[in-house]
């Protein structure tokens, strides 16, 4: 019912963490939430202010307003994700600013991260790196983090998605190695990058309204529809990779369970040599990487 979503008022006595706790977990549990109970915890340090660690050793002390916190319940309760309630998205233990603008980082994502790591032979080297989508910047930041010297350009045909990866990359330290475009995929960049990586959207369109809700409604579908076959962004990334790649640059690609021998068939036609299939933590099909042959 639309009235238990909202977490009643308990009149002159105030609520304590616990007797908020219990109700947002019930409410969240309610909407189907899986993990309720975390989910409530972490809305109450957000809404309070108070580290997850007093929620949980002080569970009798008063919350002294406690409406944020029930409006966020009940926003969660209708599926709105939670990085975008409290604004903030863990990816590679990087804090990554989220919005409705950006697609969320997934852990997934980061079998991306090791494939391209994996592709460098010096870690120590100037690399120039060029990410193709880059929504929150999570892969190139990530990258960067890990490779010291290597600067990287992130492209984005969302001008609100690039300002919150420019602010990302201000936020963990990066701004001064990295810069971003707004552009449609590489047509905006010129070539020379040792590693080229990217998340596009591969979801063929007619699928997005069956995804979980915190996907189909609340997150950008440009960042998600892939087309009629979910294959028309790496049609239209994979033919200029040998121009945007230096020699021995690697390019990986985030792909769908599914698309390995698609997506291996359009690179090779491009000209592109794939090295096998890295799968990610639950053995799925996660990432191609391609060379020049």
């Amino acid at each position: 019912m639309e009235s238990e979503k909202i977490i009643p008022d308990t009149g002159a006595d105030l609520p304590t963490i616990k007797s908020s706790l219990d109700d947002g977990a019930r409410i969240l549990r309610g909407a189907g939430i899986d993990l309720a109970r975390l989910e409530a915890r972490v809305l109450l340090a957000h809404a309070s202010g108070l580290s997850v660690a007093t929620l949980m050793g002080y569970p009798e002390r008063a919350v002294e307003n406690d409406t944020l916190f029930r409006r966020l319940v009940s926003r969660r309760a209708e599926r709105e994700p939670l990085s975008h309630l409290v604004g903030r998205r863990e990816f590679w233990s990087l804090p990554f600013k989220v919005t409705a603008d950006t697609l969320d980082p997934r852990p997934d994502s980061e079998t991306i991260v090791e494939a391209a790591l994996d592709a460098v032979s010096d870690r120590s080297a100037p690399l120039r790196i060029l990410d193709l989508g880059t929504g929150t910047g999570c892969l190139l930041l990530a990258l960067l983090s890990e490779l010291p010297t290597a600067f990287g350009v992130g492209v984005d045909l969302s001008v609100a998605a690039a300002r919150v990866a420019a602010e990302n990359a201000e936020t963990l330290g990066l701004g001064e190695r990295a810069a971003f475009v707004v552009g449609d995929w590489g047509q905006m960049v010129t070539g020379g990058f040792d590693l080229v990586v990217s998340n596009p959207p591969y979801i063929p369109s007619r699928e997005i309204d069956g995804l979980e809700l915190e996907v189909s409604r609340y997150e950008p579908r440009m960042a998600l529809a892939g087309g009629e076959d979910g294959l028309s962004a790496y049609r239209a990334i994979l033919p200029d990779l040998t121009g945007l790649l230096s020699p021995g640059g690697a390019a990986v690609l985030e792909i769908g369970a599914d698309q390995a021998g698609s997506v291996a068939a359009l690179a090779g036609n491009s000209g592109l040599r794939v090295s096998p299939v890295r799968s990610d933590l639950a053995s799925r099909d996660r990432c191609l990487v391609c060379r020049k042959s």
